[in-house]
């Protein structure tokens, strides 16, 4: 029996296994819209048999854009495209898909990867003012973010808010919340890059308190069947800045809210961090996470092997497992994984001839072969 092939509930939120597809940038759309690109993407992805498609951080406002390709749902020209790509998947694929919502901050106005990944500056091609928790650029020799003063926190408040009515209407069956990797909510939680001396800097709790305005926001806004859960990172690998007893606290704060699971992930905020990148290297915070809240969490990291996978949900580390660059790689990861632990996996029709011989139930429903 496969435990990585049982259902899994987030919320009122139905998976059909524990397989979810991380958030993943692709850097290929035009003032926040998502192009044909994103549609080949996605409809690869959504074919896959995985229970769950996350799509990638998607920003709520220009400014919160990581580079001037990032997708985006701050405007009409926004919800548009990506609702186009959305009609598509729902005829071609039975998949639940969510949304990430999130803002840069200061790790804003960058190059894509394959470009180098710096930052623009204000002024050149493209380029724009960051803003950020407090006045500290994210990497020595970077220009120096703008403060959020209050006007600011309410408008990025709002932005979140009015991305989410937007996913809704696109048809999204969750949407989680981006509080991780060194942007703008992570910012807030990190004292490595929030030093402010208001009610949103300081203590834990004050540090806390702008991520967990946003989240009450987007969950007040939208309708109670729609799972709300967060991505966490759960330590910044660098001494004296957020660590996973501050994000137990963050846990249990979003569990009374309502939050529907923990997306568990590490690092990002300062390129001081120190990795010990491993197989299922990120496992242990997921773990922790589940045994002291009790809320489903996916872990993600360097799970990259069927069996691998199915022991960190069979012993209970994690709820489920999240993959990314491997399910690029191998976009009918799901289908393998399935074959090699005696499961079975959805699959569309047009496929089912696919399955090999030694494995000719691999595909639910499929009817090839019988008379």
């Amino acid at each position: 029996m496969s435990h990585l092939f049982e259902p899994l509930k987030l919320g009122t939120l139905e998976l059909e296994n524990r397989i979810v597809i991380a958030p993943m940038c692709q850097y290929s759309a035009v003032d926040g819209s998502a192009q044909n690109w994103h549609l080949i993407h996605l409809g690869n992805l959504a074919l896959s048999g995985a229970g769950l498609l996350i799509i990638e951080a998607t920003a709520v406002s220009p400014e919160g854009r990581i580079s001037p390709a990032d997708l985006g749902l701050y405007s009409d020209e926004n919800e548009a495209a990506l609702g186009h790509v959305m009609k598509v998947l729902a005829k071609q694929s039975n998949m639940p898909v969510a949304i990430q919502l999130g803002h840069a901050g200061r790790k804003g106005s960058s190059h894509a990867p394959w470009d180098g990944g710096s930052q623009i500056r204000p002024g050149e091609p493209e380029g724009w003012k960051a803003e950020a928790p407090s006045a500290l650029p994210h990497a020595d020799g970077e220009d120096v973010p703008i403060a959020l003063d209050e006007a600011g926190l309410a408008r990025v408040r709002e932005d979140f808010v009015r991305a989410a009515e937007r996913a809704v209407r696109l048809g999204f069956c969750g949407i989680e919340v981006h509080m991780a990797h060194g942007y703008l909510l992570h910012q807030f939680l990190s004292p490595l890059s929030n030093q402010r001396n208001d009610a949103y800097g300081g203590t834990l709790e004050n540090r806390m308190r702008f991520p967990l305005e946003v989240f009450d926001a987007i969950r007040a806004a939208v309708a109670p069947h729609i799972p709300v859960w967060i991505r966490v990172s759960a330590t910044d690998w660098v001494e004296g800045g957020w660590d996973l007893e501050s994000t137990l606290a963050l846990c249990a704060a979003v569990k009374e809210r309502g939050c529907a699971a923990i997306h568990v992930s590490t690092g990002g905020v300062s390129p001081k961090q120190k990795i010990p990148v491993g197989p299922g290297f990120q496992v242990p915070f997921a773990t922790r996470i589940k045994a002291e809240t009790g809320l489903p969490t996916i872990a993600v990291g360097l799970i990259t092997d069927p069996q691998q996978a199915d022991a960190i949900v069979q012993n209970g580390e994690a709820d489920a497992i999240a993959l990314a660059r491997g399910i690029l790689y191998d976009p009918h990861w799901p289908w393998h994984a399935a074959a090699a632990l005696g499961a079975k996996v959805s699959a569309p029709k047009q496929y089912w001839r696919s399955a090999p011989r030694e494995f000719p139930a691999l595909f639910k429903d499929s009817k090839i072969g019988q008379r």
